[in-house]
């Protein structure tokens, strides 16, 4: 069993002001993001300058937060939040869902290209290339706070977390960090190098995120007040299911449409 590494989640402090290493781990995700998605549009030749490129991810910050804050309230704990509707607005406590931040950025992203006449498939294909820094710093995030940890296990990796009891339990946190950080990249990387039709690699993050996420909440502890649901799975397999879906359809009707 490894020991958890109980960190602080204040980074630092000035005066009244708390810097948390779960904003932090959000800054650093969209700041590789940036870099990333300024790179890819120059490999794709698409003209759009750095500001942009600026432009565009400060309206996907907020497609993301707004997104997955609302997400999480409607989709894992909305009667809390309808008693407490205040606490919505406690980001830095934690909660947010992907699939709320995922609708959130489709909604946002298309705003942006419809008034910046860019072209959207372009556009959605650099964009869940870069979501994955987002998506693995968020998980580091998770880990550091200590939250959103697995089920009770006797692997030799297994760590007991503060307020999770005295069991050992699998470090989900850093699962999905791997997983949908750098092995998601590295997969969308090489489809993107086969100069496939636009929304080619949207549609391949939607499924493989959702096949990473199914897979996953088998060793991630499911939410106390939701728990396994009726159907036999967790919230978070429930909305990965449709998206596994959506994302093979997707892929389908455009290879078909490239081999015609």
């Amino acid at each position: 069993m490894l020991t958890y590494p109980h960190i602080d989640s204040i980074a630092f402090q000035v005066g009244p002001l708390a810097v948390r290493w779960y904003g932090l781990m959000y800054l650093f995700g969209f700041m590789c993001a940036y870099f990333l998605i300024l790179r890819l549009t120059k490999k794709c030749k698409l003209n759009i300058n750095s500001d942009t490129v600026a432009d565009l991810l400060f309206s996907c910050v907020l497609g993301v937060v707004l997104g997955g804050r609302i997400g999480y309230t409607l989709f894992y704990n909305l009667n809390y939040y309808w008693h407490h509707p205040i606490e919505i607005f406690y980001v830095w406590q934690g909660g947010m869902s992907f699939h709320g931040g995922l609708l959130g950025v489709i909604v946002a992203a298309s705003l942006f290209c419809r008034k910046r006449q860019l072209p959207m498939g372009e556009v959605a294909d650099i964009l869940v290339i870069s979501s994955c820094c987002g998506l693995f710093f968020g998980r580091i995030g998770n880990f550091i706070n200590g939250e959103l940890w697995g089920r009770v296990t006797d692997v030799p990796w297994a760590m007991v977390f503060p307020g999770a009891g005295p069991y050992p339990r699998h470090p989900s946190q850093l699962y999905e960090a791997l997983l949908e950080g750098p092995i998601l990249l590295i997969i969308l990387l090489l489809i993107n190098r086969q100069r496939f039709k636009p929304w080619t690699v949207f549609f391949s993050f939607i499924s493989c995120y959702a096949l990473f996420r199914f897979i996953v909440e088998f060793f991630r502890q499911p939410d106390a007040h939701l728990g396994i649901l009726s159907t036999g799975v967790t919230m978070g397999q429930m909305l990965s299911l449709p998206m596994l879906v959506a994302g093979i359809a997707g892929a389908i009707i455009l290879n078909r449409r490239r081999s015609v």
